[in-house]
This record gives C-alpha cells, sequence and structure tokens, in this order.
C-alpha cells in the first residue's frame, strides 16, 4: 500500500490543485466574537506554539486572528488566545490555533482561513450520515467514522483511495471507513462498476473489488469486470445475478439521494466524523487528515494509536493484494477524463 501511495500521490496534489475535487461552501456569515483588547502590531506569544517559520506579517496576520476568532467548544466563548492564555477547559483551542497558523504560512486569506476554520470546527458543520447497509472496513464502534463518496472511473478517487487506506491501518481499531457509491452521469463505465462493487459486497469481497476497479480503471467493461470477479473467486451466477437486480440498483441510488441531500457537488467526497472534507483547501492531503483524525480522537478522550516505528508496517485493515486480470496501462500525469468537480445533475 505504501508503493500504492507514492503512485498516485503526486496525481492527487495536481487534483487538489487543479480544483478537480468537490469544494464545500458556506454563505452563511459567523458570528463576530469578542475580541481580546488587542492592537494590530501585537504579536502574540502562546504557550506551545512557535512562531518563529512565520514572517513578521504572518506573525502579525495570525496573531490577529486568534484574538478574534471564538473557541471551538460553545460552552468557552472566548476568543482562541484567551482560551489557551488561561488554560481554559476546551481541548481543541491549541489545536485550532495551530490549525490557523498552518492557515497563515500557507498564504490563505482571511476569508479563506476563516471558511476552512468553519469548517473544521464550527459544531453547526456537524452532520448525522447513516451508514447501514453499506460497506464499511475497521470496527463498527470506532472513535472515527469516515464516509466517502466514491465513483470508480473517477481519476481523483483512484488517487485518493490509498490515503484512506492509509488511515485506517495508520489508527488500528480507532478508524472506520464506510464508502458510498456515486457514479457520475460523465463516467460511462461508473454504473456498471458501482454494481460490481454492490455485487461483490454481497459476497464479502467488496474492499478486494474496489482496489481492483480502480487499479483497472482503464478497463471496466463487463468482459473485464467478470474477470476481475472469477480472479476474486466468487461465484459468478450469484455475482451476475446480483450485478442486474433490483436491490442492488435500489442500494446505489439510496447512496446517490443522500448525497445530493448533503448537497456534495463531485466525487471524491469525505466526511469524517459527520463534517465534510474540503480537499481543496487541504494543504498537505495525507499529514493534514492524518492530524485530523488525530485529534478527533483525542477530543474524544482517548489516546491515538503509536505510529509505527520507522521501517515498520502498520498492521493491515486492507486487502493486501488485488488480482488484475487484464494488464493496466500507467496513469498519465493528470486525468484524461473531465474533471470529478463537475456538479451531478439534480
Amino acid at each position: 500500500m505504501a508503493l500504492a501511495l507514492l503512485r498516485w500521490s503526486p496525481l492527487l496534489i495536481a487534483l487538489l490543485a487543479s480544483g478537480s475535487t468537490c469544494k464545500g461552501s458556506s454563505d452563511q456569515d459567523e458570528p463576530k466574537p469578542e475580541t481580546m483588547p488587542t492592537s494590530k502590531a501585537v504579536v502574540l506569544n502562546l504557550p506551545g506554539i512557535d512562531l518563529t517559520p512565520l514572517t513578521d506579517r504572518e506573525r502579525r496576520d495570525w496573531s490577529s486572528q486568534v484574538s478574534e476568532t471564538l473557541a471551538p467548544c460553545p460552552e468557552t466563548p472566548v476568543p482562541l488566545a484567551q482560551c489557551i492564555q488561561e488554560n481554559r477547559p476546551c481541548k481543541a483551542c491549541l489545536p485550532a490555533a495551530k490549525f490557523l497558523f498552518k492557515q497563515v504560512q500557507a498564504g490563505r486569506s482571511k476569508k479563506e482561513r476563516e471558511d476552512a476554520y468553519a469548517a473544521r470546527f464550527d459544531p453547526k458543520k456537524v452532520r448525522t450520515l447513516p451508514t447501514e447497509g453499506s460497506p464499511e472496513l475497521g470496527p463498527p464502534d470506532a472513535t472515527v467514522t469516515i464516509v466517502e463518496w466514491a465513483d470508480f472511473e473517477c481519476p481523483a478517487c483512484r488517487a485518493f483511495y490509498p490515503i484512506l487506506d492509509k488511515l485506517v491501518n495508520r489508527f488500528p481499531g480507532q478508524v472506520r471507513l464506510v464508502y458510498k457509491f456515486y457514479p457520475l452521469p460523465i463516467h460511462s463505465h461508473g454504473e456498471i462498476s458501482s454494481r460490481a462493487g454492490v455485487a461483490a459486497f454481497r459476497q464479502g469481497k467488496f474492499w478486494e473489488m474496489h482496489h481492483t476497479l480502480f487499479d483497472n480503471q482503464e478497463r471496466l467493461e463487463q468482459q473485464d469486470i467478470e474477470g476481475y470477479a472469477k480472479a476474486l473467486k466468487l461465484d459468478m451466477p450469484k455475482f451476475r445475478a446480483d450485478m442486474g437486480s433490483e436491490d442492488t440498483v435500489n442500494l446505489i441510488q439510496r447512496d446517490k439521494k443522500l448525497g445530493e441531500e448533503v448537497a456534495i457537488e463531485g466525487t471524491p467526497t469525505v466526511f469524517i466524523n459527520g463534517r465534510e472534507v474540503d480537499l481543496g483547501r487541504l494543504i498537505e492531503p495525507e499529514q493534514d487528515l492524518e492530524e485530523w483524525v488525530r485529534l478527533d480522537i483525542e477530543l474524544a478522550g482517548k489516546t491515538p494509536a503509536a505510529a509505527p516505528a520507522a521501517g515498520t508496517a502498520a498492521p493491515s485493515a486492507t486487502p493486501s493484494a488485488t488480482p488484475t486480470a487484464t494488464p493496466t496501462a500507467a496513469p498519465s500525469a493528470a486525468p484524461s477524463a473531465a474533471p470529478t468537480a463537475t456538479p451531478t445533475k439534480k
């Protein structure tokens, strides 16, 4: 899996930079908290935060923002800086200030930083997403649940799946990954490959088929898909019947309807513990998502699993290998298909 991650990360970064993944938006103005009495020229030195990497202007910008931005905990209605200085009980204050530090360092505008902060920490942004009856990986009582809507013919989804795999393996027993089917009309093989995923799910081989379909994304004709099913030793009469069944169609339609209800704009769309992750706002996708998951575990009062020692692989919760029924062409550096950020026709 490490090799797969190395293989796809450059493509993922290119896709994110080009806006090929969905972007969340917020049209509601956030309430302005009372600010600490501070001058715009004042640079704050808060415990736990080293400002050395920032320029003088960035330090002022960051200091101003943590003095104005309300703490993430509703029961702590004070600015972040005050929360940290007074050691208030909101455990998210220091991580939130570090989050803004990273946003400032990346050159994001104040509006962009405000939007990113709200998406990550605003309690009103959390949704309850039904997961029953969907393919999942990891324990059902995991502290963190990641829900992804994806399309097997989507280049950005293929680039992104190794990162989600790595999160499940990085925090064994603490992360659950749930897959939602969302074949896009711009992808001619999106529907048939989704049906294949459901049919494999009926035989307990969804994740093996998931990896196979993505790794052979250029070959998703019926004959190809049946070859993958045979390689996975599936019951072929049942597989064919399930691919064409009404139950399969209904499951896919259910996931698409839910996706429309939460207003997703394309694939992949990812929610972590009910909070949508705007992939376009991630600065370093792999690192940012790992930090996101780690913080959610800590805020739940639990200790994140330790990172594996150098040279030691984390316990794998995902299939160790996937069959390839036909040779797979090497991917190009950028997707040849239409961008998956194109809104799905409702």
